[in-house]
């Protein structure tokens, strides 16, 4: 499956939280997944907590928040020091 076709999974319905992007229209937003992946958990720990959830769905989301990423200017959490020390 390609890009544009894993990207099909996201959706967007405004009567489902609020719009937010959500995978096939369930309730389960695309912030969710990234968060669970971003605490530690395994694609297979989340899989097993969602049945209908498939790893393309998790993919989908992958490569949602890169494209989101890829697009906009992000501000560092953390200002890193030049090579000077500098900050």
């Amino acid at each position: 499956m390609d890009e544009e076709q894993l990207l099909g999974r996201i959706t967007t319905n405004p009567a489902i939280f609020g719009g937010k992007p959500t995978i096939r229209g369930r309730r389960l937003t695309v912030e969710q997944v990234l968060g669970m992946l971003a605490a530690g958990d395994s694609p297979e720990t989340i899989l097993q907590g969602y049945p209908w959830l498939e790893m393309d769905d998790i993919r989908a989301c992958l490569i949602y928040a890169r494209r989101l990423v890829g697009r906009e200017r992000v501000e560092p959490l953390r200002l890193e020091p030049d090579d000077e020390g500098a900050p």
